[in-house]
C-alpha cells in the first residue's frame, strides 16, 4: 500500500513538472503582457514600485523552468537530495508569489489616487503633437478605451491646448470611430466619445494587476501539490528505502 502511494506521488509529481514548465511560459507572457500595457500607461501613474509584481511574476515564470526541470530528473533518478533542493526551491517560489499576491491588493489599491493624482498635469500637457510624449498618451488612451477628456470631453474646454488652439473643438482621438466626417467640434458633441478617461484608465490598471493576482494564486496552488507530492516520496522513501523507481528495466547491484 505504502509502495503505491509512493509511486502514485512520484506520478503526479512528474506530471506536475510537467505543468511547471508550461507555467513558467504562462508567467513569462502575463508578465510581459501586463509589463508592456503599463508602460502605455505609465503617464498616468508616477509611482515606478507598481511594475514589481510584473517584474517579479516573470522572474519567477523563468526561475518555474529551472524547478521543472530540477524536479523531474531529481524524481526519475529517485535523488534524495535533488528532491530536497526541489522542494526547497519550490517554497521560495510559492513565498514569492504569495508575496505577488500580497503586492498586487496593495498596489491595486493605490492605483486610483496614483491617476487621481497625475492625470490632470498630463492633460495639461498636451500639445497635439506626436513628438510629445504626454500627447501620444492620451491620443491613444482615448482611442483605446473610446473615452474623452478627465471625467467627459468639456474637460477639454480648461486645457491649456484648448485655449492656444481656440478652434472650439477636442482633439480627433475624442472622436467615435464609427464616424468618419468628425472633427472634434463642440457643436457636434454627439460624435464625440461621452465617457471621461479617468475611470477607465483606474478600471483597466485595477484588471490588469487582477490578472497577475489570480495567476499567482493560481499556479500557487499547484506548487503547494507539488511540495506534498514531494513531501510524500522524500518521506516513504526515507523510511523503507529503496523504493520502486517510475521507469523500470535497469539492473541494480
Amino acid at each position: 500500500m505504502g509502495q503505491c502511494g509512493i509511486t502514485s506521488s512520484k506520478t503526479v509529481l512528474v506530471f506536475l513538472n510537467l505543468i511547471f514548465w508550461a507555467a513558467a511560459g504562462i508567467l513569462c507572457y502575463v508578465g510581459a503582457y501586463v509589463f508592456i500595457t503599463y508602460d502605455d500607461y505609465d503617464h498616468f501613474f508616477e509611482d515606478v514600485y507598481t511594475f514589481i509584481p510584473a517584474v517579479t511574476i516573470i522572474a519567477v515564470g523563468a526561475l518555474l523552468f529551472i524547478i521543472g526541470l530540477i524536479g523531474c530528473c531529481a524524481t526519475v533518478r529517485e535523488s534524495y537530495c535533488g528532491l530536497t533542493t526541489f522542494v526547497v526551491i519550490l517554497l521560495l517560489v510559492f513565498m514569492t508569489e504569495v508575496a505577488v499576491v500580497v503586492l498586487g491588493y496593495v498596489y491595486r489599491a493605490r492605483v486610483e489616487d496614483e491617476v487621481n493624482s497625475s492625470i490632470k498635469k498630463v492633460y495639461d500637457e498636451y500639445n497635439g503633437t506626436n513628438s510629445n510624449a504626454q500627447s501620444r498618451a492620451i491620443d491613444y488612451v482615448q482611442r483605446q478605451l473610446q473615452c474623452c477628456g478627465i471625467h467627459n470631453y468639456s474637460d477639454w474646454q480648461y486645457t491649456h491646448w484648448y485655449e492656444e488652439s481656440k478652434n472650439n473643438s477636442v482633439p480627433i482621438s475624442c472622436c467615435k470611430s464609427n464616424v468618419g466626417s468628425c472633427t472634434g467640434s463642440f457643436t457636434h458633441p454627439e460624435d464625440l466619445y461621452q465617457e471621461g478617461c479617468e475611470a477607465l484608465i483606474v478600471k483597466k490598471l485595477k484588471e490588469i494587476m487582477m490578472y497577475v493576482i489570480w495567476t499567482a494564486l493560481t499556479f500557487a496552488a499547484i506548487q503547494m501539490l507539488g511540495m506534498l507530492c514531494a513531501c510524500v516520496v522524500l518521506c516513504r522513501s526515507g523510511r523503507d528505502p529503496p523504493y520502486e523507481p517510475l521507469i523500470t528495466g535497469g539492473t541494480y547491484a
